[in-house]
């Protein structure tokens, strides 16, 4: 199976100069927990979630229309191309511990979405006749890695 198979195609994103109040409500209106942010040309530069938005208003001591998303994003990008295979996908969400990846083409461009959510619902199930269904065992297996406690480093 390919990400290609799995993705979702509408995706929705902001920009760098969203504030994070636009972003969350944004996200509430969408029933979506990340955001892609986008350069003006659609090129991914970064994500932002809900978690993101919530540590960086209590951490700014400023309300949520005065910060905005590039003083919330880390710029990390883990991404995975249309044609991947899924399982490579999923080895990099349990590796990055991560639930979302844009889906960019070769100049990082926006093309889709893949969520582990996505993922769960598909679980079992074959697009097609003949293609290899995405396992229970793969999931869940990625899915721990992602859940999995992190070490307290200095508490």
């Amino acid at each position: 199976m390919k990400v290609r198979d799995a993705m979702a195609t509408v995706v929705h994103s902001c920009r760098p100069h969203t504030n994070l109040a636009e972003a969350a409500e944004y996200m509430w209106n969408v029933d979506c927990g990340a955001l892609p942010v986008v350069d003006h040309e659609g090129r991914v530069i970064g994500m932002i979630t809900d978690r993101d938005i919530c540590i960086a208003l209590a951490t700014k001591g400023r309300i949520a229309s005065c910060v905005n998303v590039w003083e919330a994003i880390t710029g990390r990008i883990y991404a995975c191309r249309p044609d991947d295979d899924i399982k490579a996908a999923l080895k990099t969400m349990a590796t990055e511990r991560v639930r979302r990846l844009p889906v960019t083409d070769d100049d990082g461009m926006l093309k889709g979405f893949l969520s582990i959510n996505d993922l769960v619902l598909l679980t079992g199930e074959a697009k097609w006749k003949g293609a290899q269904a995405l396992s229970c065992e793969d999931v869940m297996d990625t899915l721990k890695k992602i859940c999995g406690h992190r070490a307290l480093v200095g508490i």
